[in-house]
């Protein structure tokens, strides 16, 4: 079985929820999903139907490059960590790469609350991925 056929479910629903610019690529035993979410809820949705495929993303044959369209609804949130910066992390989970970091008491963008652990966020510096709830503020 190819990776597409095996994440058909995954590139079918991004298709279908409108992920624009989307890029399905197969190379050296690893599928590549590039494109920009109309929004926060999508890209979770996208997400949720990764890991039901692979649970919890133990095969780590994907990599899966989704943003949210800048112009999406967003809140802001504070870092409400003890004294260290907050890890942004690719996707849900201690297990993804960190792509940032967000310095206590930053103010940052609440993209979605795709779950109550992980938030989708986005720096000022553009950098977007997903944040551990328990470390953020709603009173920005």
């Amino acid at each position: 079985m190819t990776l597409q056929n095996k994440y058909k479910e995954l590139t079918d629903a991004a298709t279908a929820a409108g992920v624009s610019g989307l890029q399905v690529r197969e190379q050296d035993g690893v599928l590549y999903i590039d494109g920009t979410a109309p929004s926060g809820a999508v890209k979770d949705q996208l997400w949720a139907t990764y890991d039901k495929i692979d649970p919890n993303f133990l095969s780590g044959d994907v990599v899966m490059d989704v943003k949210v369209g800048m112009d999406a609804a967003t809140t802001k949130v504070k870092v409400v960590t003890e004294s260290s910066n907050l890890n942004i992390r690719k996707g849900p989970g201690t297990d993804q790469p960190i792509v940032g970091k967000a310095a206590h008491g930053e103010v940052i963008t609440l993209v979605s609350q795709g779950n109550e652990q992980w938030w989708l966020v986005r720096t000022d510096d553009g950098e977007e991925g997903y944040a551990y709830a328990q470390y953020l503020s709603a009173e920005a």
